[in-house]
């Protein structure tokens, strides 16, 4: 598929496949698409051709809320929890697209919305207490540190029990620590659940060491493919992205 912005190409004839259950990381320079890609998987921004298959449907042309109910959700680079709002009000909020109770009946004040509330409640407390931040539920969503956003904007992605996650940049910013820990929580939301997670990322340790397959992009179009230690040692590829970065990684190896 291809997409360009006032005459400018973000995305060039890109041709991408995902299996089920991997962990597949995108990775390139500033610029070249990788959220443009994510925009268009999402139903942000739409392709000027190509299509975009999900289990052997099309989804282009759907609205970003059918596609999040089709069980596609995402993360952003930036925070989006909402400030004024619990943590676990901002988990509940992922629910949005599976509540089965109207707006009339929340009007009205029927039991089916009492229901919906307690079950979206409980739904995201389990959310929370997976991705390890329980202790959270109570505190103002606007109030935690960068790092414990993060992991809460992914409890909110997994509330509603997506069959793809996609992740922009989940790492940015942490410690190492807090990297490892979300390195142990990629690897158990594919084992456990089964979700196919779709990762842009530019923190090369959690790439090299989480992801199934990698996919190179550079201005706009993909250049590799393949394993960390196929991709890792592309010539096009560390010349035109990794470089010593790379280096750093390989040593530490």
């Amino acid at each position: 598929m291809s997409i360009a912005f006032g005459g400018v190409v973000a995305l060039d004839r890109v041709d991408l496949a995902v299996a089920d259950g991997v962990i597949h990381g995108i990775i390139g320079p500033n610029g070249a698409g990788k959220t443009t890609l994510l925009n268009v998987i999402t139903g942000i921004a739409r392709p000027d051709t190509g299509d975009i298959l999900l289990h052997g449907s099309s989804i282009v042309g759907l609205k970003a809320n059918l596609i999040a109910a089709a069980g596609i959700r995402r993360t952003f680079q930036t925070s989006l929890l909402c400030k004024g709002m619990t943590v676990l009000e901002n988990v509940m909020a992922g629910l949005h697209v599976k509540l089965r109770a109207g707006m009339l009946a929340a009007a009205l004040g029927l039991r089916a919305v009492w229901r919906d509330e307690q079950d979206a409640a409980d739904a995201a407390h389990a959310a929370l207490d997976y991705v390890g931040a329980g202790a959270l539920a109570e505190r103002d969503g606007g109030e935690l540190s960068f790092g414990q956003q993060r992991i809460v904007e992914i409890a909110r992605a997994l509330v509603s029990e997506p069959r793809v996650l996609l992740l922009d940049e989940p790492a940015v910013g942490l410690s190492p620590d807090r990297v490892t820990q979300l390195d142990a929580l990629l690897r158990r939301i594919r084992d456990d659940r089964g979700v196919t997670i779709i990762m842009i990322e530019h923190v090369i340790r959690l790439v090299v060491d989480v992801c199934d397959r990698i996919t190179v992009m550079s201005s706009g179009r993909p250049i590799a493919e393949g394993t960390a230690d196929e991709v890792t040692r592309n010539t096009e590829v560390i010349e035109a992205y990794l470089g010593s970065a790379l280096n750093a990684v390989d040593r530490r190896a």
